[in-house]
């Protein structure tokens, strides 16, 4: 791999993305990577990767800046926090640009995606109801008790490039409102969003070593793990991936969550509103590309009658769609983050065609005028897919829609179950019965009625099971202030009056 020397020589006209330690971006390091527009194929900017030096740097720069940040009032991170909203709003659409730019999803999307990482924030601001502890007087012989949420100290995340903007925001926000602080390491594809986001929080008003950014790969991931000065590392990425780090994290003393890949499946029974179906499952399956861990991707139909409404309806709106560069106004589809990614998702196309599913709705010979070089692809859907393909089995993470074709409510829930993930899923009815029955015994851990992307609000926490999540506790909501702190109880008296036997038996409240 190139230097960065070697690379700002050879591409002087492309702008380096650094560091963010202590307050400052930095770009002293000696391997880079490059970073590229999907739309065009062409590369746009290069990204440091810390290597030792760096990754030191910035755990020394967030120890430093725990030392006070730890006793600050929770009302003083607070008004850090708020002040910091502010921002984000008024830079909403810099922001979403630069999302645009590196990732490559519609201009709709970014938008959205802004807007439920900023939800986080606003959550977070309620640090001081949030963090107040728990009390209870009298427990025994006069003896008062109460628990108290200590910070763990500097703590890790290691985010994903499908949502650049709002993963990062499920965790550094909470993490820093319990009084941490935080290193992140942003996906290598699109790391500019993080980098001006770190600015914004500068302007803020949050003390330098409080938030800083290390950029890298795998080589930089290892070095964030294996160090035992950080106590706590947050993940979001393939299952694979999710539980190595667990695995690693744990092993070297950390507390870890690692949320893991997915394979979503929407149960559409025979009495459902089939044209809401549709258009649900379109925007499910189909939105920024299927790059999304909750994104539907199996669609399983009780009967064939309703299978064939459903695989009519998507094959006329997958028609329809508008394929361009996300920078334009009113595309559906943007291109995919990179040509080794579409090629992935091509060969699991060809894997469905070899398996004997049909393919209704082609979307690989596509070509976007003036943009050949993109990494466009538009819609697929199979039909007569089986549990046993490898389209129906794995994670695609692309716009792959699968049709599996059952005669019961119990054997639609057979084919979820046997699926080794269990981020989220849903069912289509009208009956709340069957919604209900369907609700308490799916073994997974994000659940709709009527809903295709039962994403939770910033007040709750999200978290698959199986294979979707690793480790006890879920990402952002009331979740994080446990992630986040450890509890101290403490119980306290003050004898008064004359002195009292010594007691010999463990003490209890009588």
């Amino acid at each position: 791999m190139a230097t960065t020397s070697q690379i700002m020589s050879e591409n002087s006209q492309l702008e380096m993305l650094g560091h963010y330690i202590n307050g400052q971006h930095v770009q002293d390091s000696v391997r880079s990577g490059e970073v590229y527009n999907p739309a065009t194929g062409e590369v746009i900017k290069q990204v440091a990767f810390a290597d030792a030096e760096q990754v030191d740097a910035a755990i020394i720069a967030a120890e430093q800046g725990f030392k006070d940040w730890r006793s600050s009032s929770p009302v003083s991170r607070a008004r850090v926090m708020f002040r910091f909203k502010e921002l984000l709003e008024k830079n909403a659409d810099e922001i979403i640009h630069l999302t645009v730019h590196e990732h490559g999803k519609v201009l709709e999307d970014a938008r959205g995606e802004f807007n439920r990482g900023l939800e986080i924030i606003e959550y977070a601001c309620g640090a001081p109801e949030l963090l107040k502890g728990e009390h209870s007087m009298n427990v025994g012989g006069d003896i008062n008790s109460w628990s108290e949420f200590h910070p763990l100290g500097v703590v890790a995340g290691i985010t994903p490039f499908n949502f650049p903007v709002m993963v990062p925001m499920w965790m550094y926000p909470m993490a820093i409102i319990c009084g941490n602080t935080f290193i992140l390491k942003p996906s290598e594809k699109d790391p500019g969003p993080s980098l001006f986001i770190a600015d914004l929080f500068k302007q803020a008003g949050l003390p330098d070593g409080v938030f800083n950014i290390v950029n890298g790969d795998s080589e930089t991931v290892e070095l964030l793990l294996s160090d035992n000065r950080i106590a706590a590392v947050s993940f979001v990425g393939s299952s694979n991936i999710a539980e190595l780090i667990y695995e690693t994290g744990t092993r070297s003393g950390k507390r870890v969550q690692a949320l893991g890949g997915a394979k979503n499946h929407a149960v559409v029974m025979p009495d459902a509103d089939i044209d809401n179906v549709v258009k649900s499952l379109t925007g499910a399956a189909y939105g920024s590309c299927g790059e999304r861990c909750m994104a539907i991707s199996v669609a399983v139909c009780v009967g064939d009658e309703t299978a064939d409404k459903v695989v009519a309806g998507l094959t006329d709106e997958i028609k329809q769609f508008k394929i361009g560069n996300g920078m334009q106004a009113g595309m559906d589809l943007g291109p995919l983050i990179s040509s080794g990614h579409k090629n992935k998702i091509l060969e699991y196309i060809e894997s469905g065609i070899e398996d004997g599913a049909r393919l209704v709705v082609d979307g690989r010979n596509i070509s976007i005028a003036g943009h050949e070089k993109g990494y466009f692809l538009g819609g697929c859907l199979f039909d007569n897919v089986t549990p046993q393909m490898k389209i129906c089995r794995e994670e695609i993470f692309g716009p792959v829609l699968c049709i599996v074709r059952t005669s019961s409510l119990d054997e639609a829930m057979q084919v979820i179950e046997q699926n080794p993930y269990g981020n989220g899923t849903c069912i289509f009815t009208r009956d709340g019965g069957a919604a209900n029955y369907f609700s308490e015994n799916i073994n997974i851990g994000m659940v709709g009625v009527n809903v295709p992307l039962p994403v939770p609000v910033a007040y709750h926490s999200f978290g698959g099971w199986k294979r979707s999540l690793f480790g006890d506790l879920s990402i952002y909501g009331p979740d994080a202030i446990r992630f986040y702190t450890r509890r101290k109880t403490i119980s306290q008296r003050w004898p008064t009056g004359a002195s009292e036997r010594a007691q010999f038996s463990f003490p209890s409240n009588k």
